[in-house]
């Protein structure tokens, strides 16, 4: 289970810490096309990094999913939560011994003009989305060897759909852990980036556990 736990954290310290980057150093330079490539990317490099230790979950909405989906026993859920969270922290912290600044910006997501009912829509359905496809191509009969690039090329689709929308965060810690240290708004949209996503993952997860649209697992 160390293992698991160290793999998870490690994994989401890649994501948001090169995806973050990405925002932060690179955002005007790369617009939100290479911003999206860069969270997509980020999630290929840790699905084969560390995928065949702990899943590469990455994101407490995910490891939700695989419970609700009978993948992984809920007593290992804490410790994933807990090892996305601390990874994600890392990553920020990393990001601000770079001349990241809470002033400037630390790749906090932000609700879109089109509202918070819209950002909270999004985040669910897209989470939904993700962790749909996730089950699929992650199941016995899925992707095998083309399942992290599939999942990767997913979350870039995510984020050219919902940028505007709501930051697509579609992961509790990858939206938590900026949020932390810029506070204010960040911090107080943060029930939003935390619940609809976490719905989101439950209601893939009980679809799939349902027989509805899985294959073996």
């Amino acid at each position: 289970m160390l293992n698991k736990l160290v793999a998870e954290a490690i994994g989401t310290f890649i994501l948001v810490f090169l995806g973050t980057c990405a925002i932060v150093f690179m955002g005007p330079d790369i617009g939100k096309l290479g911003i999206a490539l860069a969270f997509g990317l980020g999630v290929i490099a840790a699905a084969y990094g560390i995928g065949a230790v702990s899943g590469a979950h990455l994101n407490p909405a995910v490891s939700l999913g695989m419970v609700a989906a009978g993948r992984m026993p809920l007593g290992d859920l804490p410790g994933y939560v807990v090892a996305q969270v601390a990874g994600a922290i890392a990553a920020i912290v990393g990001i601000m011994l770079l001349g990241g600044t809470p002033a400037g910006g630390l790749g906090q997501t932000t609700i879109g003009v089109a509202g918070p009912t819209a950002a909270l829509i999004f985040e669910c359905v897209a989470t939904f989305l993700f962790v749909t496809v996730i089950l699929g191509a992650t199941a016995q009969s899925g992707g095998g060897a083309l399942a992290g690039l599939v999942i990767g090329l997913t979350l870039v689709l995510i984020h050219l759909a919902g940028i505007n929308i709501s930051g697509a965060a579609v992961n509790p810690a990858r939206a938590l852990a900026p949020a932390l240290f810029v506070g204010g708004v960040a911090l107080q949209q943060i029930w939003l980036y935390i619940a609809a996503p976490l719905v989101g993952g439950l209601l893939a997860g009980m679809l799939h556990r349902s027989g509805l649209i899985s294959a073996a697992a």
